[in-house]
């Protein structure tokens, strides 16, 4: 592992997490053509946000994203040294000033692209979004990331947020051609936003319980260099609680929404309750068993992957939405 993280390239792609970034990029792929751009069809609407604009706005979200990692890495060398020796890059492989230029030249062009989008819809203050993650980015690095739980709900927000971006950006083009336009088709919008944040609840809920799994896999590393995550102020049973407390509640919302749409059609054997409850609700149902039994950094490590799985079979449930 290590020598492959040698090679420059290799070492550039987990320096910016691009598995993660790939995430961002399907997320927003899903939510825009699958979900908010499903409702509009259903009601005979014509979508107005422009492939390109919209290519934009994710290009945006990424380096933005791609320049907090770094510099996540760069002020956290010492405590990823204690970690996960065999991964680190800053030092290693990338010099600290070729670090911190990145991040600079990644946060900044995603700043500008990000204005430039927020443009040509005609509402400047979209580009509050991109300030903002950028600004929230670099405090979590700085000061809020071994901070107890203030860390934590700030990555969760801002993956929350992700999700949110093509809703906003759709109905920003629709009001600067057409003022009022949500005044006009409240029902419209009513309905996409009710899906997205459907979406961007599960994204918040199970992003908070993987970044509580990633303090416990890390709590060793933490501890050493001063941290004040939840497992260290309150224990490591009281993170497993929190993290199974939480998957649970995500199960039981999942088990909500099938419970509405039986109701509603009187039917259970369809393709969406058998998705929900198959590929969400099973599976961090024993998710949450697997992490109260944990104990070792390798098991969290594991427990970690697996809801990043689920995660993404989460939001792949868009593409159910759309043809359901």
């Amino acid at each position: 592992m290590s020598r492959l993280i040698d090679h420059p390239l290799l070492a550039f792609l987990k320096l910016i997490r691009f598995e993660n970034l790939l995430m961002i990029v399907v997320t927003q792929f899903l939510l825009r053509y699958f979900v908010v751009q499903r409702v509009l069809l259903l009601n005979g609407l014509t979508p107005g946000l422009e492939n390109e604009l919209f290519a934009l706005v994710v290009l945006s979200t990424i380096m933005i994203a791609a320049g907090g990692y770094i510099i996540n890495d760069y002020f956290d060398v010492k405590t990823d040294l204690l970690n996960h020796p065999d991964t680190v890059v800053v030092d290693k492989v990338i010099k600290r000033r070729w670090a911190i230029t990145l991040h600079f030249l990644l946060t900044v062009g995603g700043l500008f692209i990000g204005m430039y989008a927020a443009l040509q819809t005609g509402y400047l203050r979209l580009a509050l979004f991109h300030f903002f993650a950028a600004i929230l980015l670099w405090f979590y690095s700085t000061h809020f990331k071994k901070s107890l739980l203030v860390g934590n709900i700030v990555v969760s927000l801002l993956t929350a947020a992700v999700a949110f971006m093509p809703l906003v950006y759709e109905f920003g083009v629709f009001e600067k051609n057409q003022p009022g336009y949500i005044g006009l088709h409240p029902a419209v919008f009513l309905h996409a936003l009710k899906m997205t944040t459907l979406f961007s609840v599960f994204a918040f809920i199970t992003s908070m319980a993987r970044e509580i799994i990633k303090d416990m896999e890390d709590v060793y590393g933490d501890a050493q260099t001063g941290g004040r995550t939840l497992p260290i102020s309150w224990g490591m049973q009281a993170g497993r609680l929190f993290a199974f407390f939480l998957l649970i509640i995500t199960a039981m919302l999942i088990l909500f929404v099938v419970y509405n749409t039986v109701r509603a059609e009187r039917e259970f054997l369809n393709i969406h309750n058998l998705y929900l409850v198959a590929l969400l609700i099973i599976p961090l149902l024993l998710l949450g068993l697997y992490v109260l039994r944990a104990k070792e950094s390798k098991q969290f490590k594991r427990a970690s992957l697996a809801l990043k799985i689920i995660m993404l079979a989460g939001l792949s449930y868009a593409v159910i939405f759309y043809f359901h």
